[in-house]
């Protein structure tokens, strides 16, 4: 019956091991996940922010009145007499 008993106790001292070695192998994880999950979200914001300068930039690029400038600074465009303007039709 002795022995009986001194292996039930062993068996229970293992479970209760192996529990333990669980519980702080979990634990890691958690953190480990939680680092990883707080560097993404500052990567996603990081980029939502460049995001957001990359479309106020977009903006101001495709106002009418820079493409206009642009057009006649850089190109030489200018906006033509009405006589010089031609119907061609179909």
């Amino acid at each position: 019956m002795r022995a009986v008993g001194i292996f039930s106790l062993l068996v229970l001292l293992a479970a209760v091991l192996v529990s333990a070695i669980a519980v702080v192998w979990t634990r890691h994880q958690s953190r480990t996940l939680f680092v990883q999950l707080s560097q993404l979200q500052s990567q996603r914001d990081e980029l939502n922010i460049e995001y957001g300068r990359l479309e106020l930039e977009q903006a101001t690029w495709a106002e009418p009145r820079r493409i206009d400038s642009e057009a006649r600074t850089k190109l030489g465009m200018f906006t033509p007499r009405p006589q010089d303007v031609q119907l061609v039709r179909q």
